[in-house]
């Protein structure tokens, strides 16, 4: 396995640092670009300059501080980054996807975990929109619709129902899946492969008369800082290959057209795995574990509430905040909670600080073993560029 070269490391702050929801996070990013398109809604709290095209780039896994420890490998990325913006709780790819997909934080959008107790006692895996914990994969997108939980209109449709032109620009397999008609439903999706079809198509998208607006996602930074860590030269590799496709977008743009790069978490690699499928301690009591292994949602026993956070506590210690779900709620972790969400909260929430890890080695073994993780509330994690190119005079 590929390690980083040393970079300097930041001290971590004691306390969460919290999403800014309703000022600058990935859930006013879209209500921003529609604002500049001139589809109705309410005032943006981002500013974009009017422009009859725009597209938005997800990239996954691209986090502010990794962009600016390896801002030499990706010149074009680092000179176009703003201020960033926080990307919501948990940190993970499902909830901030719905979260810019929606313009709505994820106590509003309603998937707050990549696993979670999405009806009765089903756990819901948010991202493949199967059974959780089923060997079998079992597809829930008829017994639990995508529209159901998550059941308030996309930007994209918004966008669409004002006659705009819409495009999302991703991976063949995506179409259709539950966590694109969650997120994402609406206008027309094309199917790509790889980075020089999702290139071509974003600009060929972007490009004609009337009001276009263009959604692309990209993956593969993501995957490889997973499987070898973020900032190992593969991830550092990908890096460079991303910039020289931001930089021929940029290059490609026709006029009076906005380009945002964005990405919907960070990562950081973990190195102390406390394993929940074998520590005593955090199985006792236990009724349900969802989650990630950065972002835990507890599900208890009856009358274990208190005993559960304890020995949590105990054993986690300095590497994580625990809170109860109604102290999550308080403290902003999910933003504005809808009443049919606050069930899907565990009863006790759990996000890991410094390089620490909740993992499961029998739910969950392959990524029980991976080096690269994200979803918690640490800085390295919630930030995330917003980087704007445009061609408006």
């Amino acid at each position: 396995m590929h390690e980083a070269p040393p970079v300097a490391t930041r001290p971590e702050s004691a306390v969460p640092l919290l999403p800014r929801y309703g000022e600058r996070s990935l859930a006013e990013v879209f209500p921003a670009v529609l604002a500049a398109l001139g589809v109705p809604g309410p005032a943006p709290a981002i500013t974009l300059p009017p422009a009859p095209a725009a597209a938005v780039l997800l990239v996954d896994g691209l986090g502010s501080e990794l962009l600016r420890d390896h801002a030499p490998d990706a010149p074009t990325l680092a000179a176009l980054a703003g201020e960033p913006v926080t990307v919501g709780f948990p940190s993970s790819t499902s909830i901030s996807v719905t979260s810019l997909g929606t313009g709505l934080p994820p106590g509003t959008h309603g998937l707050v975990g990549i696993t979670f107790k999405a009806c009765g006692e089903q756990m819901l895996d948010s991202l493949k929109w199967t059974a959780y914990g089923d060997p079998e994969d079992t597809d829930l997108r008829e017994s639990l619709p995508p529209e159901r939980i998550q059941p308030h209109d996309t930007a994209l449709q918004r966008a669409a129902a004002d006659q705009v032109r819409v495009t999302s620009v991703g991976p063949r397999s995506f179409r259709g899946s539950g966590l694109t008609r969650a997120a994402l439903r609406g206008g027309h999706y094309q199917g790509v492969l790889a980075l020089g079809d999702l290139t071509a198509e974003i600009v060929a998208a972007l490009s004609g008369p009337g009001r276009r607006l263009v959604y692309g996602y990209h993956a593969d930074l993501d995957t490889l800082g997973h499987l070898h860590g973020p900032g190992s030269t593969p991830w550092r590799f990908q890096l460079r290959v991303i910039d020289r496709m931001v930089s021929t977008l940029v290059e490609q743009l026709p006029p009076d057209a906005l380009l945002l790069v964005t990405g919907d978490h960070g990562m950081v690699r973990v190195t102390r795995r406390h394993d929940a499928d074998q520590l005593t301690p955090l199985r006792l009591g236990v009724r349900l574990l969802g989650g990630d292994p950065r972002a835990r949602h507890i599900y208890v026993r009856d009358g274990a509430l208190a005993d559960v956070r304890a020995s949590w506590q105990d054993t986690l210690g300095d590497d994580a905040w625990i809170a109860t779900r109604d102290e999550a709620v308080a403290q902003n972790w999910f933003g504005p909670v809808g009443e049919h969400v606050a069930e899907r909260i565990g009863d006790l929430v759990v996000a890991m600080r410094g390089s620490a890890g909740v993992v499961r080695s029998i739910a969950e073994p392959t990524l029980a073993t991976l080096p690269g993780q994200h979803g918690s509330l640490t800085a390295a994690e919630q930030l995330v560029p917003l980087a704007l190119a445009t061609t408006v005079r």
